[in-house]
């Protein structure tokens, strides 16, 4: 018979990844499952200014949030997609939006159509013909307006921007009025039961001892349960992905409300800007090899759009993931896990597939080995998915300004993404593996964006003549144009449904 005994979860961590994990868990179970967190308000977390993926709407509808209150709450903005500034050569801009590319005609994708007449120069950028990158243009937003089925209004996809630090806060009402239990305290002791690969208690520095079966890591870098108690070992992918250091500050807003995050490449790394309703968050990802940390703050505050609100706070990391996510009884989830650079906005969503994969998986008593196994599989897909995409920016580069651009434009790089760059390279082609998080047009706006130009475009393409496919062009980038003009501002749009308390800026 199956040991069905309900298990005592023990989360290590609050932050972002612990309270979401609590969150979620507390909805799911309904119950069933005691959960504790612990947490010590001694240990910072990361907690800058995040941006997010759409996927962070599925998230928060499980867990039945209101989004204007959500909003409201966590002093988020609205994010359509992110524009990337000196990545293909200096001075070069392009926006990465979400959401759909054009309209399908059932023969061949928009993109080879576009493709083909871009090719001849007769054509529009790629930007022209989706709705999300348009509205990026020109700081519009409004949600998709599903009574509309047949307008690209019905196509908008939205992420969000959010104080992280907030966001946690926020999780944190919701998991303790869903019954997680909070203990305050740094654990000092990680108990493994002799002969077993398996964590049977923690120590807190009060004394205190905590039992548990399951123990979720959200400890983050620390790794304290994952790799301090289980020893699982690191796979480093600094050699793909050079950056090691990012120094954050937050800064006053300016007057522009963008519902959109910038990426901008700086001479040995890059630096975000993510705008908030009460501030914008800022920071500098470097590398330490060819940039000091003294030299990366001076890049960050030289270019801020106001005066900065707090000390510019230092980061360091190691780019690369665990190699197992799950050893035994525990499960790491968000850093703990492992690490890849916010360049796409993944970090709360290897956050939101740690918590989803482990539901399916979600263990008996017994821990088996093939649930624990396809976990780790699964998850290890996840990250190198990601990881992929991430280093394509690197690489796809024509800079020559820096040793650093000349490391990432040189360096050798993943078989399985060299594969996609010769595919696109070849006839403008894109593919999407499995269930992968980013979908074909996230690939081909980034290729395309960095000046991966391919030889030619599918040929089945040609079975419309030039001018039915330059009237079809013409047509996409007139109605979309059109919905752009009765779309209000994202300043208009937040004031009008969830603009957050004001706060005082000298108090941020």
């Amino acid at each position: 018979m199956q040991d069905n005994k309900t298990l005592e979860i023990v989360i290590v961590g609050g932050g972002t990844s612990g309270w979401m994990t609590a969150a979620a868990l507390a909805k799911v179970l309904k119950g069933r499952y005691p959960i504790t967190l612990i947490e010590s308000d001694e240990i910072g977390t990361i907690g800058v200014g995040e941006a997010t993926i759409p996927m962070i709407s599925l998230f928060n509808r499980m867990l039945e949030i209101d989004e204007d209150e959500f909003m409201r709450q966590t002093q988020a903005s609205f994010k359509l997609g992110i524009e990337f500034v000196n990545w293909g050569r200096l001075g070069d801009r392009y926006v990465h939006g979400f959401g759909v590319i054009g309209q399908d005609n059932w023969t061949v994708d928009f993109h080879q159509y576009w493709l083909k007449q871009y090719l001849a120069g007769k054509a529009k950028e790629l930007e022209h013909y989706s709705i999300n990158t348009a509205a990026c243009l020109q700081d519009k937003f409004m949600r998709p307006r599903m009574d509309m089925p047949k307008s690209p209004l019905s196509h908008i996809a939205y992420a969000f921007h959010f104080d992280a630090s907030l966001y946690a806060r926020y999780l944190r009402g919701l998991a303790e009025a869903a019954g997680v239990k909070r203990i305050e305290g740094r654990v000092v002791e990680v108990a493994v039961r002799e002969g077993e690969v398996l964590v049977s208690s923690l120590t807190l520095q009060s004394g205190q001892t905590i039992d548990g079966d399951l123990f979720i890591d959200c400890s983050g870098f620390r790794a304290l349960l994952i790799e301090g108690a289980m020893k699982t070992g690191f796979e480093d992918w600094s050699h793909w992905l050079p950056c090691d250091r990012a120094v954050a500050v937050p800064c006053a807003s300016s007057k522009d409300l963008h519902p959109y995050t910038r990426s901008t490449a700086r001479q040995a790394g890059w630096q975000w800007r993510i705008p908030l309703q009460h501030r914008i968050g800022n920071g500098h990802v470097f590398s330490s090899k060819y940039l000091s940390e003294d030299e990366a703050t001076a890049v960050l505050l030289s270019n801020l759009d106001g005066p900065p609100l707090a000390d510019p706070r230092l980061i360091r990391f190691q780019t690369g993931r665990r190699k197992q996510a799950w050893t035994g009884n525990v499960v790491a989830i968000g850093l703990a896990s492992g690490f890849l650079e916010p360049l796409e906005s993944t970090s709360i969503h290897l956050v939101q597939m740690g918590i989803a994969h482990l539901l399916t998986f979600f263990p008996a008593a017994g821990f088996e080995a093939a649930e624990r196994d396809q976990y780790n599989r699964v998850m290890q897909q996840e990250f190198e998915w990601v990881r992929d995409f991430i280093i394509l920016h690197y690489k796809a580069t024509e800079r020559r300004d820096s040793p650093f651009w000349n490391y990432c434009r040189e360096m050798e790089i993943p078989s399985s993404l060299q594969h996609r760059i010769d595919l696109f390279r070849s006839h403008g082609r894109v593919f999407r593996e499995g269930n992968e998080l980013f979908a074909k047009v996230s690939w081909l706006q980034v290729m395309h964006g960095q000046r991966i130009r391919p030889e030619g475009y599918h040929p089945l393409t040609d079975l419309l003549d030039e001018n039915e496919i330059a009237g079809y062009l013409d047509e996409v980038a007139g109605v979309i144009g059109a919905c752009i003009d009765v779309m209000p501002s994202h300043a208009q749009f937040i004031a009008d449904h969830c603009a957050a308390a004001r706060v005082d800026q000298e108090a941020r």
